[in-house]
């Protein structure tokens, strides 16, 4: 059974993208299995930190729960049209060290919610140049932009619409079938 690992890329309490990982989990397909990732803890970048002291233990995690698994999926906020500093910096430092081979033919889906009309349209298309740098396999036969987020998920960041929750699904039955 293929297993990924699901981050979301916002450090909020009640982000609509920790939300739709936790939608993810729920609705994960028949032979999948998601695994939530914690990107909390993972401090800014610092080549000098590095250096000194190595890498943090919660890169160190992140980087063996990578490890672990079959796929990536990225759950992605969009922060003025692009992506967030915060989740770019996570994957910055899960590549520092061996962590880069790690990444190497790695299947990777990117979806992502947002409170505009728009959904993540352009922070998922921004991680495209990542993806190719870091030498993975994004999946891009489909896609997953959940718009006004505000009207889909409460205010504890759960997704509560049918229609998006069915897409969801539709989405990682796709991906899965794609890592085998």
């Amino acid at each position: 059974m293929p297993a990924l690992l699901g981050l979301a890329g916002s450090l909020r309490r009640t982000s609509f993208n920790g939300g739709l990982l936790r939608a993810a989990i729920e609705e994960c397909p028949d032979g999948l299995l998601i695994r939530a990732g914690k990107i909390a803890g993972v401090p800014l970048y610092n080549a000098d930190e590095e250096a000194a002291t190595g890498l943090p233990a919660a890169v160190q995690e992140l980087q063996a729960q990578l490890e672990a698994a079959d796929g990536l999926l990225l759950v992605t906020p969009e922060y003025n049209n692009g992506i967030p500093g915060v989740f770019k910096n996570v994957i910055d430092w899960m590549s520092r060290g061996s962590g880069l081979g790690l990444f190497k033919g790695k299947p990777v889906a990117v979806i992502g919610a947002s409170p505009g009309g728009f959904g993540t349209i352009l922070s998922q298309s921004h991680w495209l140049p990542v993806l190719r740098t870091l030498g993975t396999r994004p999946w891009q036969e489909g896609r997953l932009m959940v718009s006004r987020a505000g009207q889909v998920f409460d205010d504890d960041g759960n997704l509560t619409d049918d229609k998006t929750r069915e897409m969801l699904r539709a989405f990682l039955k796709g991906f899965a079938a794609s890592i085998g």
